[in-house]
C-alpha cells in the first residue's frame, strides 16, 4: 500500500527542496532558473505552486496558473524513487482543481521536445495534443 501523499501550499522556505526536485526530475534548463520560478510564482495571486510531501519530505509538485482566459501547469514533478505511485496524477488533478477554482473553463501545459516519455502520462489523464504552434519572445533575456 501506497503511503498517503499530503498536499500543501509552497512557501519561500520550501525553495531549495523543490528546486532540487525539479533538478531530479530533469524539468530545468539553463534558461529557467528554478529559484526566480518559485519566487515569481509566490508572488503572484494567480499562481501557485502545490507540493506532495511524505513524512514531511517534498517529493512532488505542480506548478499551476492563470492569465485570466484559461489555466496552466507547469513543473509536475514527483521524486523518480517515488514514482509510478500514482502521485503525479494525483498533483494534476490538485492543480486541476486549483485552476477550476479560479473560474478556468480550459487547462493547457507544455511539455518540451526532450521531455517526450511524458506525453502518455498526460494522454492517460484526459490531455491532447493541440494543433497550435507556440511562439515565445523573450521580453528580459536570461542569464546563460
Amino acid at each position: 500500500m501506497n503511503a498517503p501523499l499530503l498536499l500543501r501550499d509552497c512557501v519561500p522556505e520550501d525553495s531549495d527542496a523543490v528546486a532540487a526536485l525539479w533538478t531530479a526530475c530533469g524539468l530545468v534548463v539553463p534558461w529557467n532558473d528554478p529559484f526566480a520560478d518559485i519566487a515569481l510564482a509566490l508572488s503572484k495571486p494567480n499562481a501557485t505552486i502545490l507540493l506532495g510531501t511524505l513524512d514531511g519530505r517534498i517529493v512532488a509538485s505542480a506548478m499551476a496558473g492563470q492569465e485570466g482566459h484559461r489555466g496552466w501547469i507547469y513543473y509536475v514533478a514527483v521524486d523518480p524513487a517515488q514514482q509510478g505511485h500514482g502521485y503525479g496524477r494525483r498533483m494534476v488533478e490538485a492543480a486541476e482543481a486549483w485552476l477550476r477554482e479560479a473560474g478556468m473553463p480550459k487547462v493547457q501545459l507544455l511539455v518540451r521536445e526532450t521531455n517526450q516519455r511524458v506525453l502518455a502520462f498526460y494522454e492517460t489523464l484526459g490531455y491532447a495534443r493541440s494543433p497550435a504552434t507556440m511562439m515565445q519572445k523573450w521580453l528580459t533575456k536570461p542569464s546563460p
